[in-house]
């Protein structure tokens, strides 16, 4: 018989992240730790970070900051942003980012080849199961939720097209 010693894991997290590019490393490394700490397994973890960057990248890049009024937790009202992720009692892994709204709702584009950015939706709807945009009070969130379970991760392809055998003898 196997003893089996429960341990309190954090089930969801909420963080307030620096509208701009010097939070997303932290919010990183939290996110990992949380899920390290709750058992999800590490190619699970590897996912979910990807789409945390990817979030808060397109948050800070075509969003406002969260309001400085009323209604802002810890650290937004000076003008940040809000990640949260939690995993469900059905093993479900759901990331969202929440800032205070853009000019346009977000969408999945179709770059170009040479396109140096605007792939961050596509790999999101590669890497998770489903995705969303929810709008409410001005604030503008977008989640994306997978499988916290090894083996259920959703796999896609990024670039079939491309064909790396001809490199084996370069690397």
């Amino acid at each position: 018989m196997a003893l089996v010693v429960a341990q309190e894991v954090p089930t969801s997290s909420v963080m307030a992240v620096p509208h701009g590019p010097a939070g997303v490393g932290e919010a990183r490394h939290r996110m990992r730790k949380d899920l390290r700490a709750g058992g999800v397994p590490d190619p699970v973890i590897d996912d979910a970070v990807l789409i945390l960057s990817e979030l808060l990248s397109n948050a800070y890049r075509h969003g406002r900051p969260l309001g400085r009024d009323g209604g802002a937790g810890e650290g937004e009202g000076d003008g940040g942003i809000r990640a949260a992720w939690r995993v469900d009692e059905r093993g479900r892994l759901t990331v969202e980012v929440t800032d205070g709204g853009g000019p346009t709702r977000p969408f999945p584009a179709t770059p170009s080849v040479t396109a140096r950015g605007g792939r961050g939706l596509n790999i999101i709807s590669a890497l998770s199961q489903e995705w969303g945009v929810r709008d409410a009070s001005g604030e503008v969130t977008v989640w994306a939720a997978l499988s916290a379970r090894a083996g259920f991760a959703t796999r896609v392809d990024l670039a079939p097209e491309l064909d790396f055998s001809d490199l084996d003898g370069l690397v």
